[in-house]
């Protein structure tokens, strides 16, 4: 793995600033996810409720991610993500107090989920295109992007295995305030950064027409479609297996917060590893034959893995199925902003926004229910298979290279 290919990103002092603040941010937001996750399992004991809770964090991404892409190209994407931000303090504050204070929180996490789906639904858009406006050197953008994918990746690393750890000695009340805390960093970075001159571009008044122009523009591209499609697909059927692990942690292997946390690290850390694979790669053109292995890989993970009753073998196995899981949104992205024009990319990170974590919260709403009926272990099972079958249907496609549109810098669909 080449290093200096991985971090060359980091020669920008733009882009140094937007991802240790990001960093911050997102690790105190999977702390917070995590402690919701365990306190509606521990409250309900129904993997169903958890599903629930997911979706509703993330299906409003699914119904407005379109809508954030267009404001992304419409609007300044800095004043945006500086909204999105706010709002998603104001959401930790307000879900520390409900815990706080409510006998039964239940309801109030879920509605205050919703609202933290809603500022994410234009969050994503904007932080995604707006890696394109602070990379001056465009040679450095795949590293740039692909290291922007790991922002989750590390901080589900870190969040998780210090929310596991805050659980278990203070509660999920101070999981929360730390979430509320750490967006003072993303805010601070985003003052400090120093953005060029925006240049007006002559849109249309009417944001319809701009949706429809980016949906028409986005079906014409055979090379976005395939990717959306397999993204889709993947998000929905495989990669919400992490719904199914509170119940390992406390039915499989008997244990605490502290054990939910160790399996979230583990995962985490196989998440971050495939990413800085991911950026090392100073050729593009082999990120899609990686998908496909790694779809392998992520696969026979979920098969030995749904009935593991190890826990050390689990953690390891946690590791493959993070390290396969975590490839493909960054490989995804990469394809697209590689070969999206310009004057699309807001939009179509929009619909990228909507395949990945559109139908993330519509997945684990369906493991949930399948969990009930066949048993979490038998549903990791058919997750897993589900993963190879994907992998050969797109076996052709992903066996190509990236195809690049002609002029796919200048071109724009008129509707």
């Amino acid at each position: 793995m080449n290093f200096n290919n991985t971090f060359r990103a980091f020669k920008s002092r733009n882009y140094s600033l937007f991802f240790y603040g990001q960093l911050v941010s997102r690790i105190g937001m999977w702390m917070q996810r995590t402690a919701v996750i365990w306190v509606v399992y521990t409250l309900t004991h129904s993997v169903f409720l958890v599903g629930l809770t997911t979706f509703a964090e993330q299906f409003p991404s699914f119904l407005l991610s379109p809508a954030g892409g267009i404001a992304a190209d419409r609007h300044d994407r800095y004043k945006v993500l500086m909204a999105t931000q706010i709002v998603s303090a104001i959401q930790a504050v307000a879900l520390t107090l409900v815990y706080h204070y409510c006998a039964n929180p239940f309801w109030g996490l879920l509605l205050l989920s919703v609202l933290l789906g809603l500022a994410n639904a234009y969050d994503v858009p904007s932080r995604q295109a707006m890696v394109n406006d602070i990379v001056p050197n465009k040679e450095d953008l795949p590293s740039a992007i692909a290291m922007n994918s790991s922002l989750n990746n590390l901080s589900r690393l870190i969040g998780p295995a210090l929310s596991g750890i805050v659980l278990a000695k203070y509660g999920a009340t101070v999981c929360f305030i730390a979430n509320a805390v750490s967006f003072l960093a993303v805010i601070t970075c985003l003052t400090m950064m120093k953005f060029p001159q925006r240049q007006p571009v002559q849109r249309s008044k009417n944001a319809w027409t701009d949706f429809r122009e980016g949906l028409t523009y986005t079906r014409s591209q055979t090379e976005i479609g395939r990717i959306l499609l397999l993204m889709g697909l993947v998000c929905l059927f495989v990669a919400t297996y992490n719904t199914l692990l509170p119940f390992y942690a406390r039915d499989v292997f008997k244990g605490s917060a502290a054990t939910y946390g160790f399996i979230n690290a583990a995962t985490g850390i196989g998440a971050l590893t495939s990413t800085l694979v991911l950026a090392s790669q100073k050729n593009s053109n082999r990120l899609k034959n990686l998908l496909f292995i790694n779809l392998l890989v992520l696969g026979l993970g979920l098969l030995l893995m749904s009935h593991m009753r190890i826990l050390p073998l689990f953690l390891l196995l946690c590791f493959v199925c993070g390290f396969g899981t975590m490839s493909v949104i960054p490989i995804c992205n990469t394809v697209i902003q590689t070969v999206s024009s310009a004057q699309m990319r807001g939009r179509v990170v929009g619909f990228f926004a909507m395949s990945a974590f559109g139908t993330l919260p519509l997945g684990a709403l369906l493991v949930g229910w399948l969990a009930k009926i066949i048993h979490p272990q038998t549903c990791m099972l058919v997750q897993g298979a589900a993963s190879l079958l994907i992998a050969l249907l797109f076996y052709r496609f992903l066996a190509s290279g990236i195809q690049s549109p002609l002029n796919a810098n200048e071109t724009v669909v008129k509707s």
